[in-house]
């Protein structure tokens, strides 16, 4: 039986074709200031390990990997472009160094029920280095049996032997980077990897039972157009991923160096944009995928989109994800991270990083102790995010305030929404409607404070 598939029309794609936050966090992180200090994350990791809600919380690890062999042109994460593998050596002493620093104050052993190796490109590091670091790992925190435990692939950097390697080291979802097939788009974007070889590396990873395999994609790409595109998306739609990323490019060359190498005279225009976005969604929906949300899409029996259906979808700086609401540490150049009521950043530069670490201290250099006011709006903006509804109650009890009239002004902006069919709104919550879905992070917007009292939303990437 065919499922009837959710269109959504171009006029309102184009409408919302706007910048906005990803709401990885709230408050997102260009909120971050640096009169946040180590002392002040110091603080939050003891308050871990003897406040009343100790060992309470699931604890999540992210590590940031920043070293790439090749530059890839549209690329806007925080990386270090070098040949000289013996960089890696030394990196991995830091982070080593680093945990030490943590369990200083958490202890050893705190049990990790979800672990994602990011970057640059993790597959960077030899096997016998991503030994060294699991190990590392392994010796200072639990890895729980049945715990996430996902790697970001470099398609040009892996083998099937080196599949092999990453299922020993307990890696249980891999995430390839492929973001176009179309030669021309890849010439264009400096990353050629012939789709022959990704289409051979994710049935070896099948072969291997690992349980998930995501691709991510991006639209908006120079030399992109919505018949190139398609053909991409025919091709990813005969690899079957479990899990598809779909983002859109956002091009910010004034911000990130390696996008000057972009011709902006070939980028795709808005409308080809908004029809690339037209265009996945369809054939996405159509070929059985289960929009997430926010880019994300998933078969059916994945646990992403099992996870939704029953209303356990969370949201951290990975995206979405099916572990509970947790505590995230994070270790490397640059990396994010959530302890209690807390946001923190690492520095960004490796020169830094390292400095800060050979003075004994945690390489934290910004974050931001939240509000009682950014408790509230982060639960209701991650209730939308996550749930698509918020339910008055449950805030109002949770937070002890009346949502009625702490949202007064919010709820009267949701009117425009409502009128356009994205959201409906009653007297015991929000719910956003199978059309306001696609739509989501323009709900959410309306809640952001930090947003209304800043109107300047170029740093964000569009929110269709």
């Amino acid at each position: 039986m065919s499922v009837p598939v959710q269109i959504v029309p171009e006029e309102l794609l184009s409408r919302f074709d706007v910048p906005g936050p990803r709401y990885t966090s709230f408050p997102t992180a260009d909120r971050f200031v640096e009169a946040f200090t180590t002392d002040d994350y110091v603080q939050a990791l003891t308050q871990r390990r003897t406040g009343l809600a100790a060992h309470s919380r699931p604890l999540s690890l992210y590590v940031h990997i920043p070293f790439c062999e090749s530059l890839c042109y549209y690329c806007a994460c925080n990386k270090i472009i070098t040949k000289h593998h013996e960089k890696a050596a030394s990196y991995l002493r830091y982070l080593s160094r680093e945990v030490d620093l943590h369990t200083q104050y958490i202890g050893q052993g705190q049990t990790i029920s979800q672990l994602h190796l990011g970057g640059g490109s993790p597959t960077f590091l030899r096997d016998d280095e991503l030994r060294e670091l699991m190990a590392m790992l392994r010796r200072n925190f639990t890895l729980a049996p049945g715990g996430e435990y996902s790697i970001e692939i470099d398609p040009r950097t892996v083998d099937a032997a080196r599949l092999d390697t990453l299922a020993e080291l307990g890696f249980n979802r891999l995430s390839f980077g492929v973001q176009d097939f179309d030669p021309a788009v890849q010439k264009a974007v400096h990353r050629v990897q012939p789709a022959e070889q990704v289409f051979a590396l994710i049935d070896a990873a099948r072969k291997r039972g690992f349980d998930s395999i995501n691709i991510d994609l991006i639209y908006g790409l120079p030399r992109q157009t919505p018949e190139s595109f398609a053909r991409t998306l025919e091709q990813v739609n005969q690899l079957r991923p479990d899990r598809i990323a779909l983002y859109a490019y956002a091009h910010l060359p004034e911000r990130f160096k390696p996008q000057r190498r972009i011709d902006a005279q070939t980028l795709p225009n808005a409308a080809a944009k908004v029809a690339m976005l037209s265009r996945s969604l369809v054939s996405f929906l159509s070929a059985g995928y289960v929009y997430v949300g926010m880019d994300h899409f998933a078969l059916p029996d994945d646990a992403l989109a099992i996870a939704k259906r029953q209303g356990r979808l969370h949201r951290n700086f990975q995206g979405y994800s099916t572990q509970p609401d947790c505590d995230m540490i994070g270790l490397g150049v640059s990396s994010i991270g959530r302890v209690g009521a807390t946001y923190s950043q690492n520095a960004k530069t490796l020169e830094e990083y390292c400095d800060l670490i050979d003075q004994g201290r945690l390489p934290v250099v910004r974050g931001l102790a939240l509000s009682r006011d950014d408790l509230v709006r982060r639960a209701v903006i991650m209730s939308l995010m996550c749930q698509g509804q918020v339910l008055f109650e449950s805030i109002d009890l949770a937070y002890l305030v009346d949502c009625r009239n702490y949202f007064t002004r919010e709820l009267e902006d949701l009117q425009s929404l409502v009128e356009q069919g994205l959201v409906t709104v009653d007297d015991t919550g929000i719910q956003v409607t199978a059309q306001g879905w696609f739509f989501v992070r323009a709900v959410a917007m309306v809640f952001d404070r930090y947003l209304q009292t800043d109107r300047t939303r170029a740093r964000f990437s569009k929110i269709i």
